[in-house]
């Protein structure tokens, strides 16, 4: 994990924003590239001046909602034609819009939403969406908002906790960060507290 996030960082901080675009919108739209490892990248990099934090997120968000949008364009006009056609598997790929099709249609814009926080539906959630015919318009606003957030908290957090929290983020996701944060806060209200007994024990 750490060799990977100093690889894309070294690749980030030589090709810059062009980078950024390409590995998030990739990713977004299927393609197995470390995208959200290069947003976390290029956020620490501009923690160390080396490029504009407001840029950053704005670049990745555009990136993870325009590759969403592929994705969901092709599974769309080719996901089902994979999903149904016969050969091998051909039960279980059916399956996948037996149970898909409901899902989304009652799930759907949750599914979009906290998909882009989650690994593995980050990348397939678009073509999901796609291949059961959830309507464009509901994906295209949710997908938005849920880039939007997702740009949003992964950069501040990389920006202003640096390596560790990008490490942390690798490692754990998002909420793997937020057990971290909070273990933090318990830490040092534990601390203060402590002091505040001490100093009470003192004066009486």
């Amino acid at each position: 994990m750490l060799a990977s996030l100093i690889d894309v960082t070294h690749l980030i901080e030589v090709f810059g924003y062009p980078l950024l675009f390409l590995v998030v919108m990739a990713e977004s739209s299927g393609v197995p590239v470390p995208g959200e490892t290069g947003l976390i990248a290029a956020s620490v990099a501009a923690s160390q001046g080396k490029l504009s934090i407001e840029l950053v997120i704005a670049l990745a968000a555009v990136a993870a909602i325009v590759g969403d949008n592929i994705g969901y364009q092709i599974g769309r006009k080719g996901g089902r034609w994979i999903l149904e056609r016969p050969g091998r598997f051909e039960s279980q790929r059916r399956q996948v819009l037996v149970t898909g099709e409901p899902f989304f249609e009652r799930h759907g814009p949750k599914a979009v939403f906290f998909g882009r926080f989650l690994l593995g539906l980050r990348v397939w959630a678009s073509w999901l969406a796609g291949a059961t015919h959830m309507p464009w318009r509901s994906f295209f606003l949710w997908n938005a908002l849920g880039g939007i957030c997702w740009a949003t908290a992964i950069g501040l957090l990389a920006y202003f906790l640096g390596n560790a929290a990008g490490n942390a983020i690798e490692a754990f996701g998002l909420y793997g960060v937020a057990a971290v944060l909070i273990a933090i806060v318990v830490f040092l209200v534990a601390h203060f507290r402590g002091r505040k007994v001490k100093r009470d024990s003192t004066r009486t």
